[in-house]
């Protein structure tokens, strides 16, 4: 039957026709996506052969610290998993168990883990560590070993017994927690802390307060120095803000099946975080003594707390625990009181920002922005403080936009809106730019595709896939001339030379910024299925492209790039199930086909229809001819039941 040209959702059937169109040039951006997934799967194996032993362990023989480390071994393999989620092959998913398995035999030998979890460490390197873990266990919720793994680690903090979450104070009881139990201080004993350590000067005193003591220089004094040491090991006790990366572990075993401990855990816990900002004019506090009270092991004061407000980041390090917290929240409960954690945080330090360059500005962090933005370093930009000390806000900086960024993308409220958009407009680089950057958490092109997503920056995908496929080539030629011995290899340089580039994938084809990288799940606006397959991610020859989210709706183009072969997806929302589809719009022709004969010079456009269609699932067939696309626009609704980790539905023909 032909459709009419326009269709309401009163005729809509809960089958939709989704419309698709016949591609007579085939778009840039799609070749170049197709093309980046195929120089990954080449690239990621070299990597193997190169810096892994058989049995999945990287190939390394020098020693370990007693608790730093262990998030430098997983990192290098954090997002194969989500390049298997994209649509990757099944042997990278086979490739990242197996390599998390062999570095976790790797540590365990070396002491660091217990029972397959670290011993004990801060939540701004757990995070780091356990996105990896997320990751597989999002990929392949089937997997009952990982889901086995999922609940006994939770349970290092929803069961008291295991001492590092005090129900009485409703706080997790140190900075440094894990398998052990709460850690004492910051090193198993404690060392003098003197101006020595010149990597740590741009960072400044660890603890202000102490007496004589005044700037970093007193540190050369040994008295001084092993007076700041004691104090450091003695203070590290009780509640820290990054602590709330925690809720992450919790929140991942609880979308297993709905465990409602878990779902109160996250609650409460964070719910007390929430109650404390409420106690300082909204504004998150970084400590909270071992009796519950904020600023119990601080004269009172709000900051000064490991990883907190002062020492060593701020921002970027409490802001993300913060946001971690607020989203974990929001997922379990429908509750999305806890934004306003990371909202008043990000609006208290642009209410005390400045104009200023960063090549001027002194900063702790000033080498690496110097490093990202070259000559955009000199511009003036609106800078923001990072920090606050006893002096009040410093350590003026570029806002880490992957925090309002986030805040926007889950909430897509337009006063959200509002604040990321005078953060990019204060930015020293162009939004039209896209750098060839790349850090170890493969972030740092939100600027130029939230310009993309505002119908801004046009050209924004096929400079991007291309910057990629530059990123990976780099890689490549590292992994072919960096040959490190592995008793003195740096821990980092794994990271540095990952092949696996997903930041733009991620982007585009699911429409989501890049996991929050101390410690974020892996969310995304868009996932997909290949019913064919029966598993998760994009069919072969098919690339996808979000170009919009606004409000509850997303408008999104498959393409199927083969010329032979028809190719069907399956599109969800959301990747846990948070949305359901409402209604489809999509835009296709009626009659449009390729040559209609072997004489003909020309391929013949067809009518232009739009059909809306009502919907209310959640998730749609789409079925591509061979050489076709879909255009669509989905509207969406949050899903009535809870979200979970999603498993593929079977094979087609299983």
């Amino acid at each position: 039957m032909t459709p009419s040209p326009t269709a309401t959702a009163a005729e809509a059937t809960k089958t939709p026709e989704v419309l698709t169109t016949p591609m007579r040039e085939i778009p840039a951006w799609a070749v170049l996506e197709r093309r980046l997934f195929d120089e990954i799967e080449t690239a990621w194996r070299r990597f193997a052969e190169l810096y892994c032993e058989p049995d999945g362990r990287i190939r390394y023989t020098g020693g370990f610290e007693d608790r730093d480390g262990v998030d430098d071994f997983y990192e290098p393999f954090f997002n194969w998993p989500a390049f298997y989620a994209l649509g990757g092959s099944d042997e990278i998913l086979e490739a990242a168990k197996h390599h998390w398995r062999g570095v976790t035999a790797q540590l365990t030998e070396a002491g660091m883990l217990t029972d397959e979890y670290e011993n004990g460490y801060d939540w701004f390197h757990q995070g780091e560590s356990l996105i990896f873990f997320y990751a597989l266990c999002a990929a392949d919720p089937a997997d009952e070993a990982f889901a086995d793994r999922a609940r006994r680690f939770a349970e290092l903090y929803t069961d008291p017994a295991h001492g590092n979450y005090d129900p009485a104070g409703n706080i997790i009881t140190a900075p440094h927690t894990g398998a052990l139990g709460p850690r004492e201080g910051i090193d198993p004993e404690w060392r003098p802390y003197s101006s020595s350590r010149r990597e740590m000067r741009a960072y400044g005193l660890p603890l202000e307060y102490l007496p004589g003591i005044e700037a970093w220089d007193d540190l050369e004094d040994p008295g001084n120095a092993e007076a700041m040491g004691r104090a450091m090991q003695d203070l590290a006790r009780g509640d820290v803000a990054v602590n709330l990366a925690a809720t992450s572990l919790v929140t991942n075993r609880w979308l297993y099946d709905d465990d409602e401990a878990s779902r109160e855990w996250v609650v409460r816990y964070v719910r007390g975080w929430l109650d404390r900002a409420a106690q300082n004019d909204g504004l998150i506090p970084d400590n909270v003594g071992p009796d519950g009270t904020v600023g119990g092991l601080h004269d009172g004061r709000w900051h000064g707390g490991h990883y907190g407000w002062t020492w060593p980041h701020g921002l970027p390090s409490v802001g993300m625990g913060a946001l971690i917290g607020a989203l974990n929240l929001a997922l379990v409960s429908g509750d999305e009181s806890a934004l306003d954690l990371a909202r008043v945080a990000l609006d208290t330090v642009l209410e005390h920002s400045i104009t200023a360059s960063v090549e001027q500005t002194p900063m702790s962090l000033r080498n690496g922005w110097l490093s990202r933005l070259g000559a955009d370093a000199a511009n003036p930009a609106l800078l923001v403080p990072h920090r606050f000390g006893r002096h009040g806000w410093f350590d003026f900086g570029p806002m880490p936009l992957e925090l309002p960024t986030w805040l926007w993308w889950w909430s897509r409220d337009p006063d959200d809106w509002q604040r990321l958009r005078r953060v990019m407009s204060g930015y020293p680089e162009a939004s039209d730019v896209v750098k060839p950057f790349r850090d170890k958490a493969e972030a740092g092109h939100e600027l130029p595709w939230l310009a993309f997503l505002a119908g801004e920056n046009h050209h924004y995908p096929t400079r991007a896939l291309s910057m990629a496929l530059g990123q990976l080539a780099r890689r490549a030629a590292l992994m072919e001339t960096e040959h490190p011995d592995p008793a003195t290899v740096h821990i980092h340089f794994w990271q540095r030379v990952n092949p696996v580039v997903t930041e733009v994938l991620g982007q585009l084809i699911t429409g989501t910024p890049q996991v929050l990288y101390n410690g974020g799940l892996p969310f995304a606006a868009v996932a997909y299925d290949d019913p064919d397959r029966g598993r998760p991610g994009l069919a072969p020859d098919v690339a996808a492209l979000v170009t919009r989210l606004e409000g509850d709706e997303i408008e999104l183009t498959l393409v199927n790039l083969s010329p032979t072969e028809a190719r069907r997806v399956l599109v969800r929302p959301s990747r846990f199930g948070e949305q359901r589809i409402v209604s489809v719009r999509s835009l296709g022709e009626i009659d449009g086909v390729h040559p209609d004969s072997s004489v003909a010079y020309t391929s013949r456009p067809g009518r232009p229809v739009v059909v809306t269609e009502a919907v209310d699932a959640p998730q749609l067939l789409v079925e591509l001819p061979p050489a076709h696309r879909a255009d669509l626009v989905l509207t969406t609704a949050p899903d009535s039941e809870p979200p979970r980790h999603h498993r593929a539905p079977p094979r087609a023909d299983a």
